[in-house]
Order: structure tokens, then sequence, then C-alpha cells
């Protein structure tokens, strides 16, 4: 063999090697793309633990409007009881001016049928005779008694009329 020869059996044998080298980074390189590949497929080909994750987004989003619906109902409940307590505000201001206006109205009646009562005890006590002015001027220093003879009176005159009802109407 010549120089020439085994110089070119020698590079031969080194761009072999260098080739070979090669091939296995090439090979290797395609493992690992490989394992992704099979790494990526296995992740998508997991079924049941895609599943869980998407349950427990779910479940997460169920719970953030869980309590957006509570606070939201919470302030609706709020709001509706601060109207219900305006109404009836409203209702009892009304109520308290109507009493008011009932009570004036009752106490100017009242005074009204006072004035008349001693117009007509004055009149009666100077038309009267003697002894019923006495009576008269008695009933003015004390008008309870005359008041209780006076419903008194008033009964029995009532329950007179019922009876004559009632009996005439059973004949």
């Amino acid at each position: 063999m010549t120089d020439r020869t085994a110089g070119n059996m020698h590079g031969s044998a080194a761009k072999a090697a260098d080739g070979a080298e090669e091939l296995r980074d090439q090979i290797e390189r395609t493992r690992g793309e490989l394992g992704d590949t099979v790494a990526e497929l296995m992740e998508k080909a997991d079924l049941k633990g895609r599943a869980m994750a998407r349950a427990a987004d779910l479940k997460d989003k169920a719970g953030a409007m869980t309590v957006q619906l509570r606070s939201s109902a919470a302030q609706a409940g709020h709001a509706m009881q601060d109207k219900a307590t305006r109404a009836g505000h409203v209702v009892q201001d009304r109520a308290t001016k109507a009493g008011h206006t009932v009570q004036e109205r009752a106490t100017r009646a009242g005074h009204t049928v006072q004035d008349k009562a001693t117009e007509a005890g004055h009149a009666a006590e100077h038309g009267a005779p003697r002894p019923l002015g006495t009576v008269v001027r008695a009933g003015l220093r004390h008008p309870r008694p005359v008041l209780v003879a006076g419903a008194a009176v008033g009964a029995l005159v009532a329950a007179s009329v019922l009876r004559r009802r009632r009996g005439g109407r059973r004949r």
C-alpha cells in the first residue's frame, strides 16, 4: 500500500467515524423529539386527567358565581328592606296626621256639644220654674252625674224600642 492509499483509507475511516458520530447525534435528537411527541400524545390521550382539570375549572367558576349571586341577592334584599322601611315611615306619618286631624275634629265637636249643652242649661235655668232651676244649676256644677243619668235614660229608651220592634215582628 502506498502512502496515498493508506492516507485515503485513513481519510475514509475518519469520514466514517465522523458520519457515525453524526448519525448517533441525529438518532439522539430523533429520540428526544419522539419522546416529546409521545408525551404530548399521552397528555392528549389522558382523558381522565383532562376531565378532572376541566371539572376543577368549572367548580372554581361555579364557586365564583355563587359568591357573586349571594352578593347580588344580599344587595337586593337590603334595597327592598330600605324601600319597605321608607314606605312604612310614609304610612306611619300619614296615620299620625290622620289621627291628629280626627282628634282635632273630635275636640272641636266636643267643645261645640259642651257649649250647646251649657247654653241649653242656662236657658233652662233662666226659663224653668224655681225647683227645676235648682236641679239645672246642680247639673251645671257637677256634669258627670247628669251625663251618667242621661246615658241610663238613653239605654232604657233604646231597650224599650228594641223590645217593641221584636214584639211587633213575632206577631
